[in-house]
């Protein structure tokens, strides 16, 4: 089991707004994450459960309302995002690794560049990391040599190199083959067990029940019902929700 979620807030978001031209891809947002604590983000296309993880690290910047992240305020300052980014990894639903860097370099370059650790710190770091995630017999490969899961769990082996207090995964399966994905959700499932607050957009509804410990149902914009899973799957209060979830759960 995971161990509980502590008292402390580490992400707040409050009535937070955006807009894509007319298209209002969150309306008035409200949502707490608290230290160790497993959030699964579910809903339709275009909810805004993607756009809502990206303003949390300001790749995309809200029309209203406010984020705080570990104690600072997400707003156009520099300062303000370098320092909310080098708390907050991010997994997204392509790899984005560099294709002319070995799997090793993949995981070293921020660590070097962003981090200022030496070569050998960073490589120590990233054979662990590799080994955790069950591929530091890639390290010397390219990325195009590997499976879909194995560069995903690249991806998810560099984020953490940055040591991280918070991990954000967008759809990090859904690009991936049917049997790649327990790969990776493997590899979550471990991070969920040792305490790593993640917020993950997805609809792998086997790792909501096994990891997360609330649900949060996007719909339009807004946060529609929000619960332990099983509450949320089991007995759904809202009519919006209770369709979704008979289109998804078998």
């Amino acid at each position: 089991m995971n161990s509980e979620p502590r008292n402390e807030v580490i992400v707040q978001i409050e009535h937070v707004s955006k807009l894509f031209g007319t298209f209002r891809a969150l309306d008035r947002v409200n949502l707490s994450v608290r230290m160790g604590e497993v959030m699964m983000i579910i809903g339709p296309s275009g909810s805004g459960k993607s756009t809502l993880l990206r303003c949390i690290n300001h790749l995309e910047v809200p029309d209203a309302g406010r984020i705080i992240v570990d104690g600072i305020t997400v707003d156009n300052d520099g300062r303000h995002i370098n320092a909310v980014r080098a708390e907050v990894g991010m997994v997204f639903q392509r790899f984005e690794l560099f294709p002319h860097l070995t799997v090793l370099e993949n995981v070293c370059i921020a660590q070097q560049k962003v981090r200022k650790r030496p070569r050998t710190a960073s490589e120590q770091i990233a054979r662990q990391l590799l080994e955790k995630v069950g591929i530091l017999d890639q390290a010397h490969k390219y990325p195009h040599k590997l499976s879909g899961g194995q560069q995903q769990r690249v991806a998810i082996a560099r984020s953490l190199a940055m040591q991280p207090k918070i991990m954000l995964f967008d759809e990090p399966t859904s690009a991936l083959d049917p049997e790649m994905i327990n790969e990776v959700l493997d590899v979550m499932l471990a991070l969920a067990r040792e305490g790593m607050t993640m917020v993950v957009v997805s609809h792998e509804m086997g790792f909501a029940r096994n990891a997360a410990h609330q649900v949060v149902f996007m719909d339009q914009g807004r946060i529609i019902e929000q619960g332990p899973p099983a509450a949320l799957f089991g007995n759904p209060q809202h009519e919006r929700t209770k369709l979704f979830l008979s289109r998804i759960l078998h």
